[in-house]
């Protein structure tokens, strides 16, 4: 634990090697417990928490009164219950986020007290039915709240629980005239957290939304990458740019470390190599239980909702170096960390 902490107290473009012998990777509650429970609930945070998680990731969009709530996108039809309210039915539309005509509700056309009348429901009912049962019965969290929780739970277990928030669709925002930067670095500072000593990491996609915040801040960032495509304020030209050495160095000099997909570390690939050699942390997403999401090395049998070898998926990626990993199953990462190698 000792090293745990030490590690995620480490200031912004510490080099690789600054860290403790012992430091521990930390696990990442994706969304809260999210194979357990439907995401971003506080009873998807504070199941997390009670599994061992370090820190509880809120993805964060903004309301029409420019509140920061926790919900996967800005549409909501899929994570809510806003298509069952006939109150609401007009404000269904089309818009485009990131380049992409989506089709839906959107919390930017809703006040907060108007997403407070809906109820979260399970994004992925085929592969997690379990999780259905808990429809309707959790409201959209503010990052308030998050961060409330956090607090609160620190002071109950006695060990320190971060947030890990995820700005989501920055540059859109920006475009409708709702820019996140100042109004997220007001939120963190009024709870105290200011600093690379914050239990916090702030995440994104988006490169010029990091720079900004790089700016306001001293809380740690971390770049988003995948393992195809690019970001989408065209900041860079690919991802796959940004994960080479010369990218990698760039990407240091704003942020702490990286989010790469899965995909992109483990035996064989210079990744995580090539990012500690930057200076730059390596903190993976998402390991999920279900087949559907695991390579076929760590299938079982069974359909694609069977639960397979996401723990020797872990297991294997801390082994491979990674600082930290995002998961749907905090028990399962936090289990799988601490294995002997």
């Amino acid at each position: 634990m000792l090293g745990l902490v030490l590690a995620a107290m480490l200031g912004a473009g510490a080099m690789a090697d600054e860290r403790p012998l012992d430091a521990t990777p930390i696990v990442i509650a994706h969304r809260g417990a999210s194979g357990s429970r439907p995401e971003h609930t506080l009873a998807a945070y504070e199941l997390a928490i009670e599994q061992g998680a370090d820190f509880i990731e809120p993805d964060l969009v903004l309301t029409k009164d420019d509140v920061f709530v926790a919900r996967h996108e800005n549409e909501i039809s899929g994570t809510t219950d806003v298509a069952a309210h006939p109150e609401f039915a007009a404000r269904r539309t089309t818009k485009t986020i990131d380049g992409q005509p989506v089709t839906g509700w959107f919390t930017e056309d809703f006040t907060l007290a108007e997403l407070r009348t809906l109820r979260a429901k399970e994004r992925l009912p085929q592969l997690r039915p379990d999780n259905a049962r808990y429809d309707g019965q959790q409201p959209i969290p503010t990052l308030a709240e998050v961060i409330a929780l956090a607090k609160r739970a620190s002071a109950e277990t006695g060990r320190t629980i971060g947030i890990y928030p995820e700005t989501k669709h920055p540059s859109y925002f920006a475009s409708i005239g709702k820019p996140m930067e100042a109004h997220l670095v007001r939120e963190l500072r009024a709870a105290g957290w200011d600093s690379a000593q914050a239990p916090v990491f702030i995440q994104s996609f988006e490169v010029d939304n990091l720079k900004a915040l790089k700016k306001l801040t001293g809380i740690r960032l971390i770049q988003l990458m995948d393992a195809e495509g690019g970001p989408a304020d065209h900041a860079v030209d690919s991802y796959r740019t940004m994960a080479t050495p010369a990218g990698l160095k760039a990407v240091a000099t704003y942020a702490f470390g990286i989010g790469p997909n899965k995909s992109m570390v483990g035996a064989g690939k210079p990744l995580v190599h090539d990012a500690h050699v930057a200076g730059l942390r390596v903190h993976p997403w998402t390991y999920r239980a279900e087949n559907a999401f695991l390579p076929e090395a760590y299938r079982v049998p069974g359909g694609p909702e069977a639960h397979g070898r996401v723990g020797q998926e872990i297991a294997d990626a801390v082994a491979a170096g990674v600082d930290g990993f995002f998961t749907d199953f905090p028990l399962i990462g936090s289990q799988n960390r601490d294995k002997p190698y």
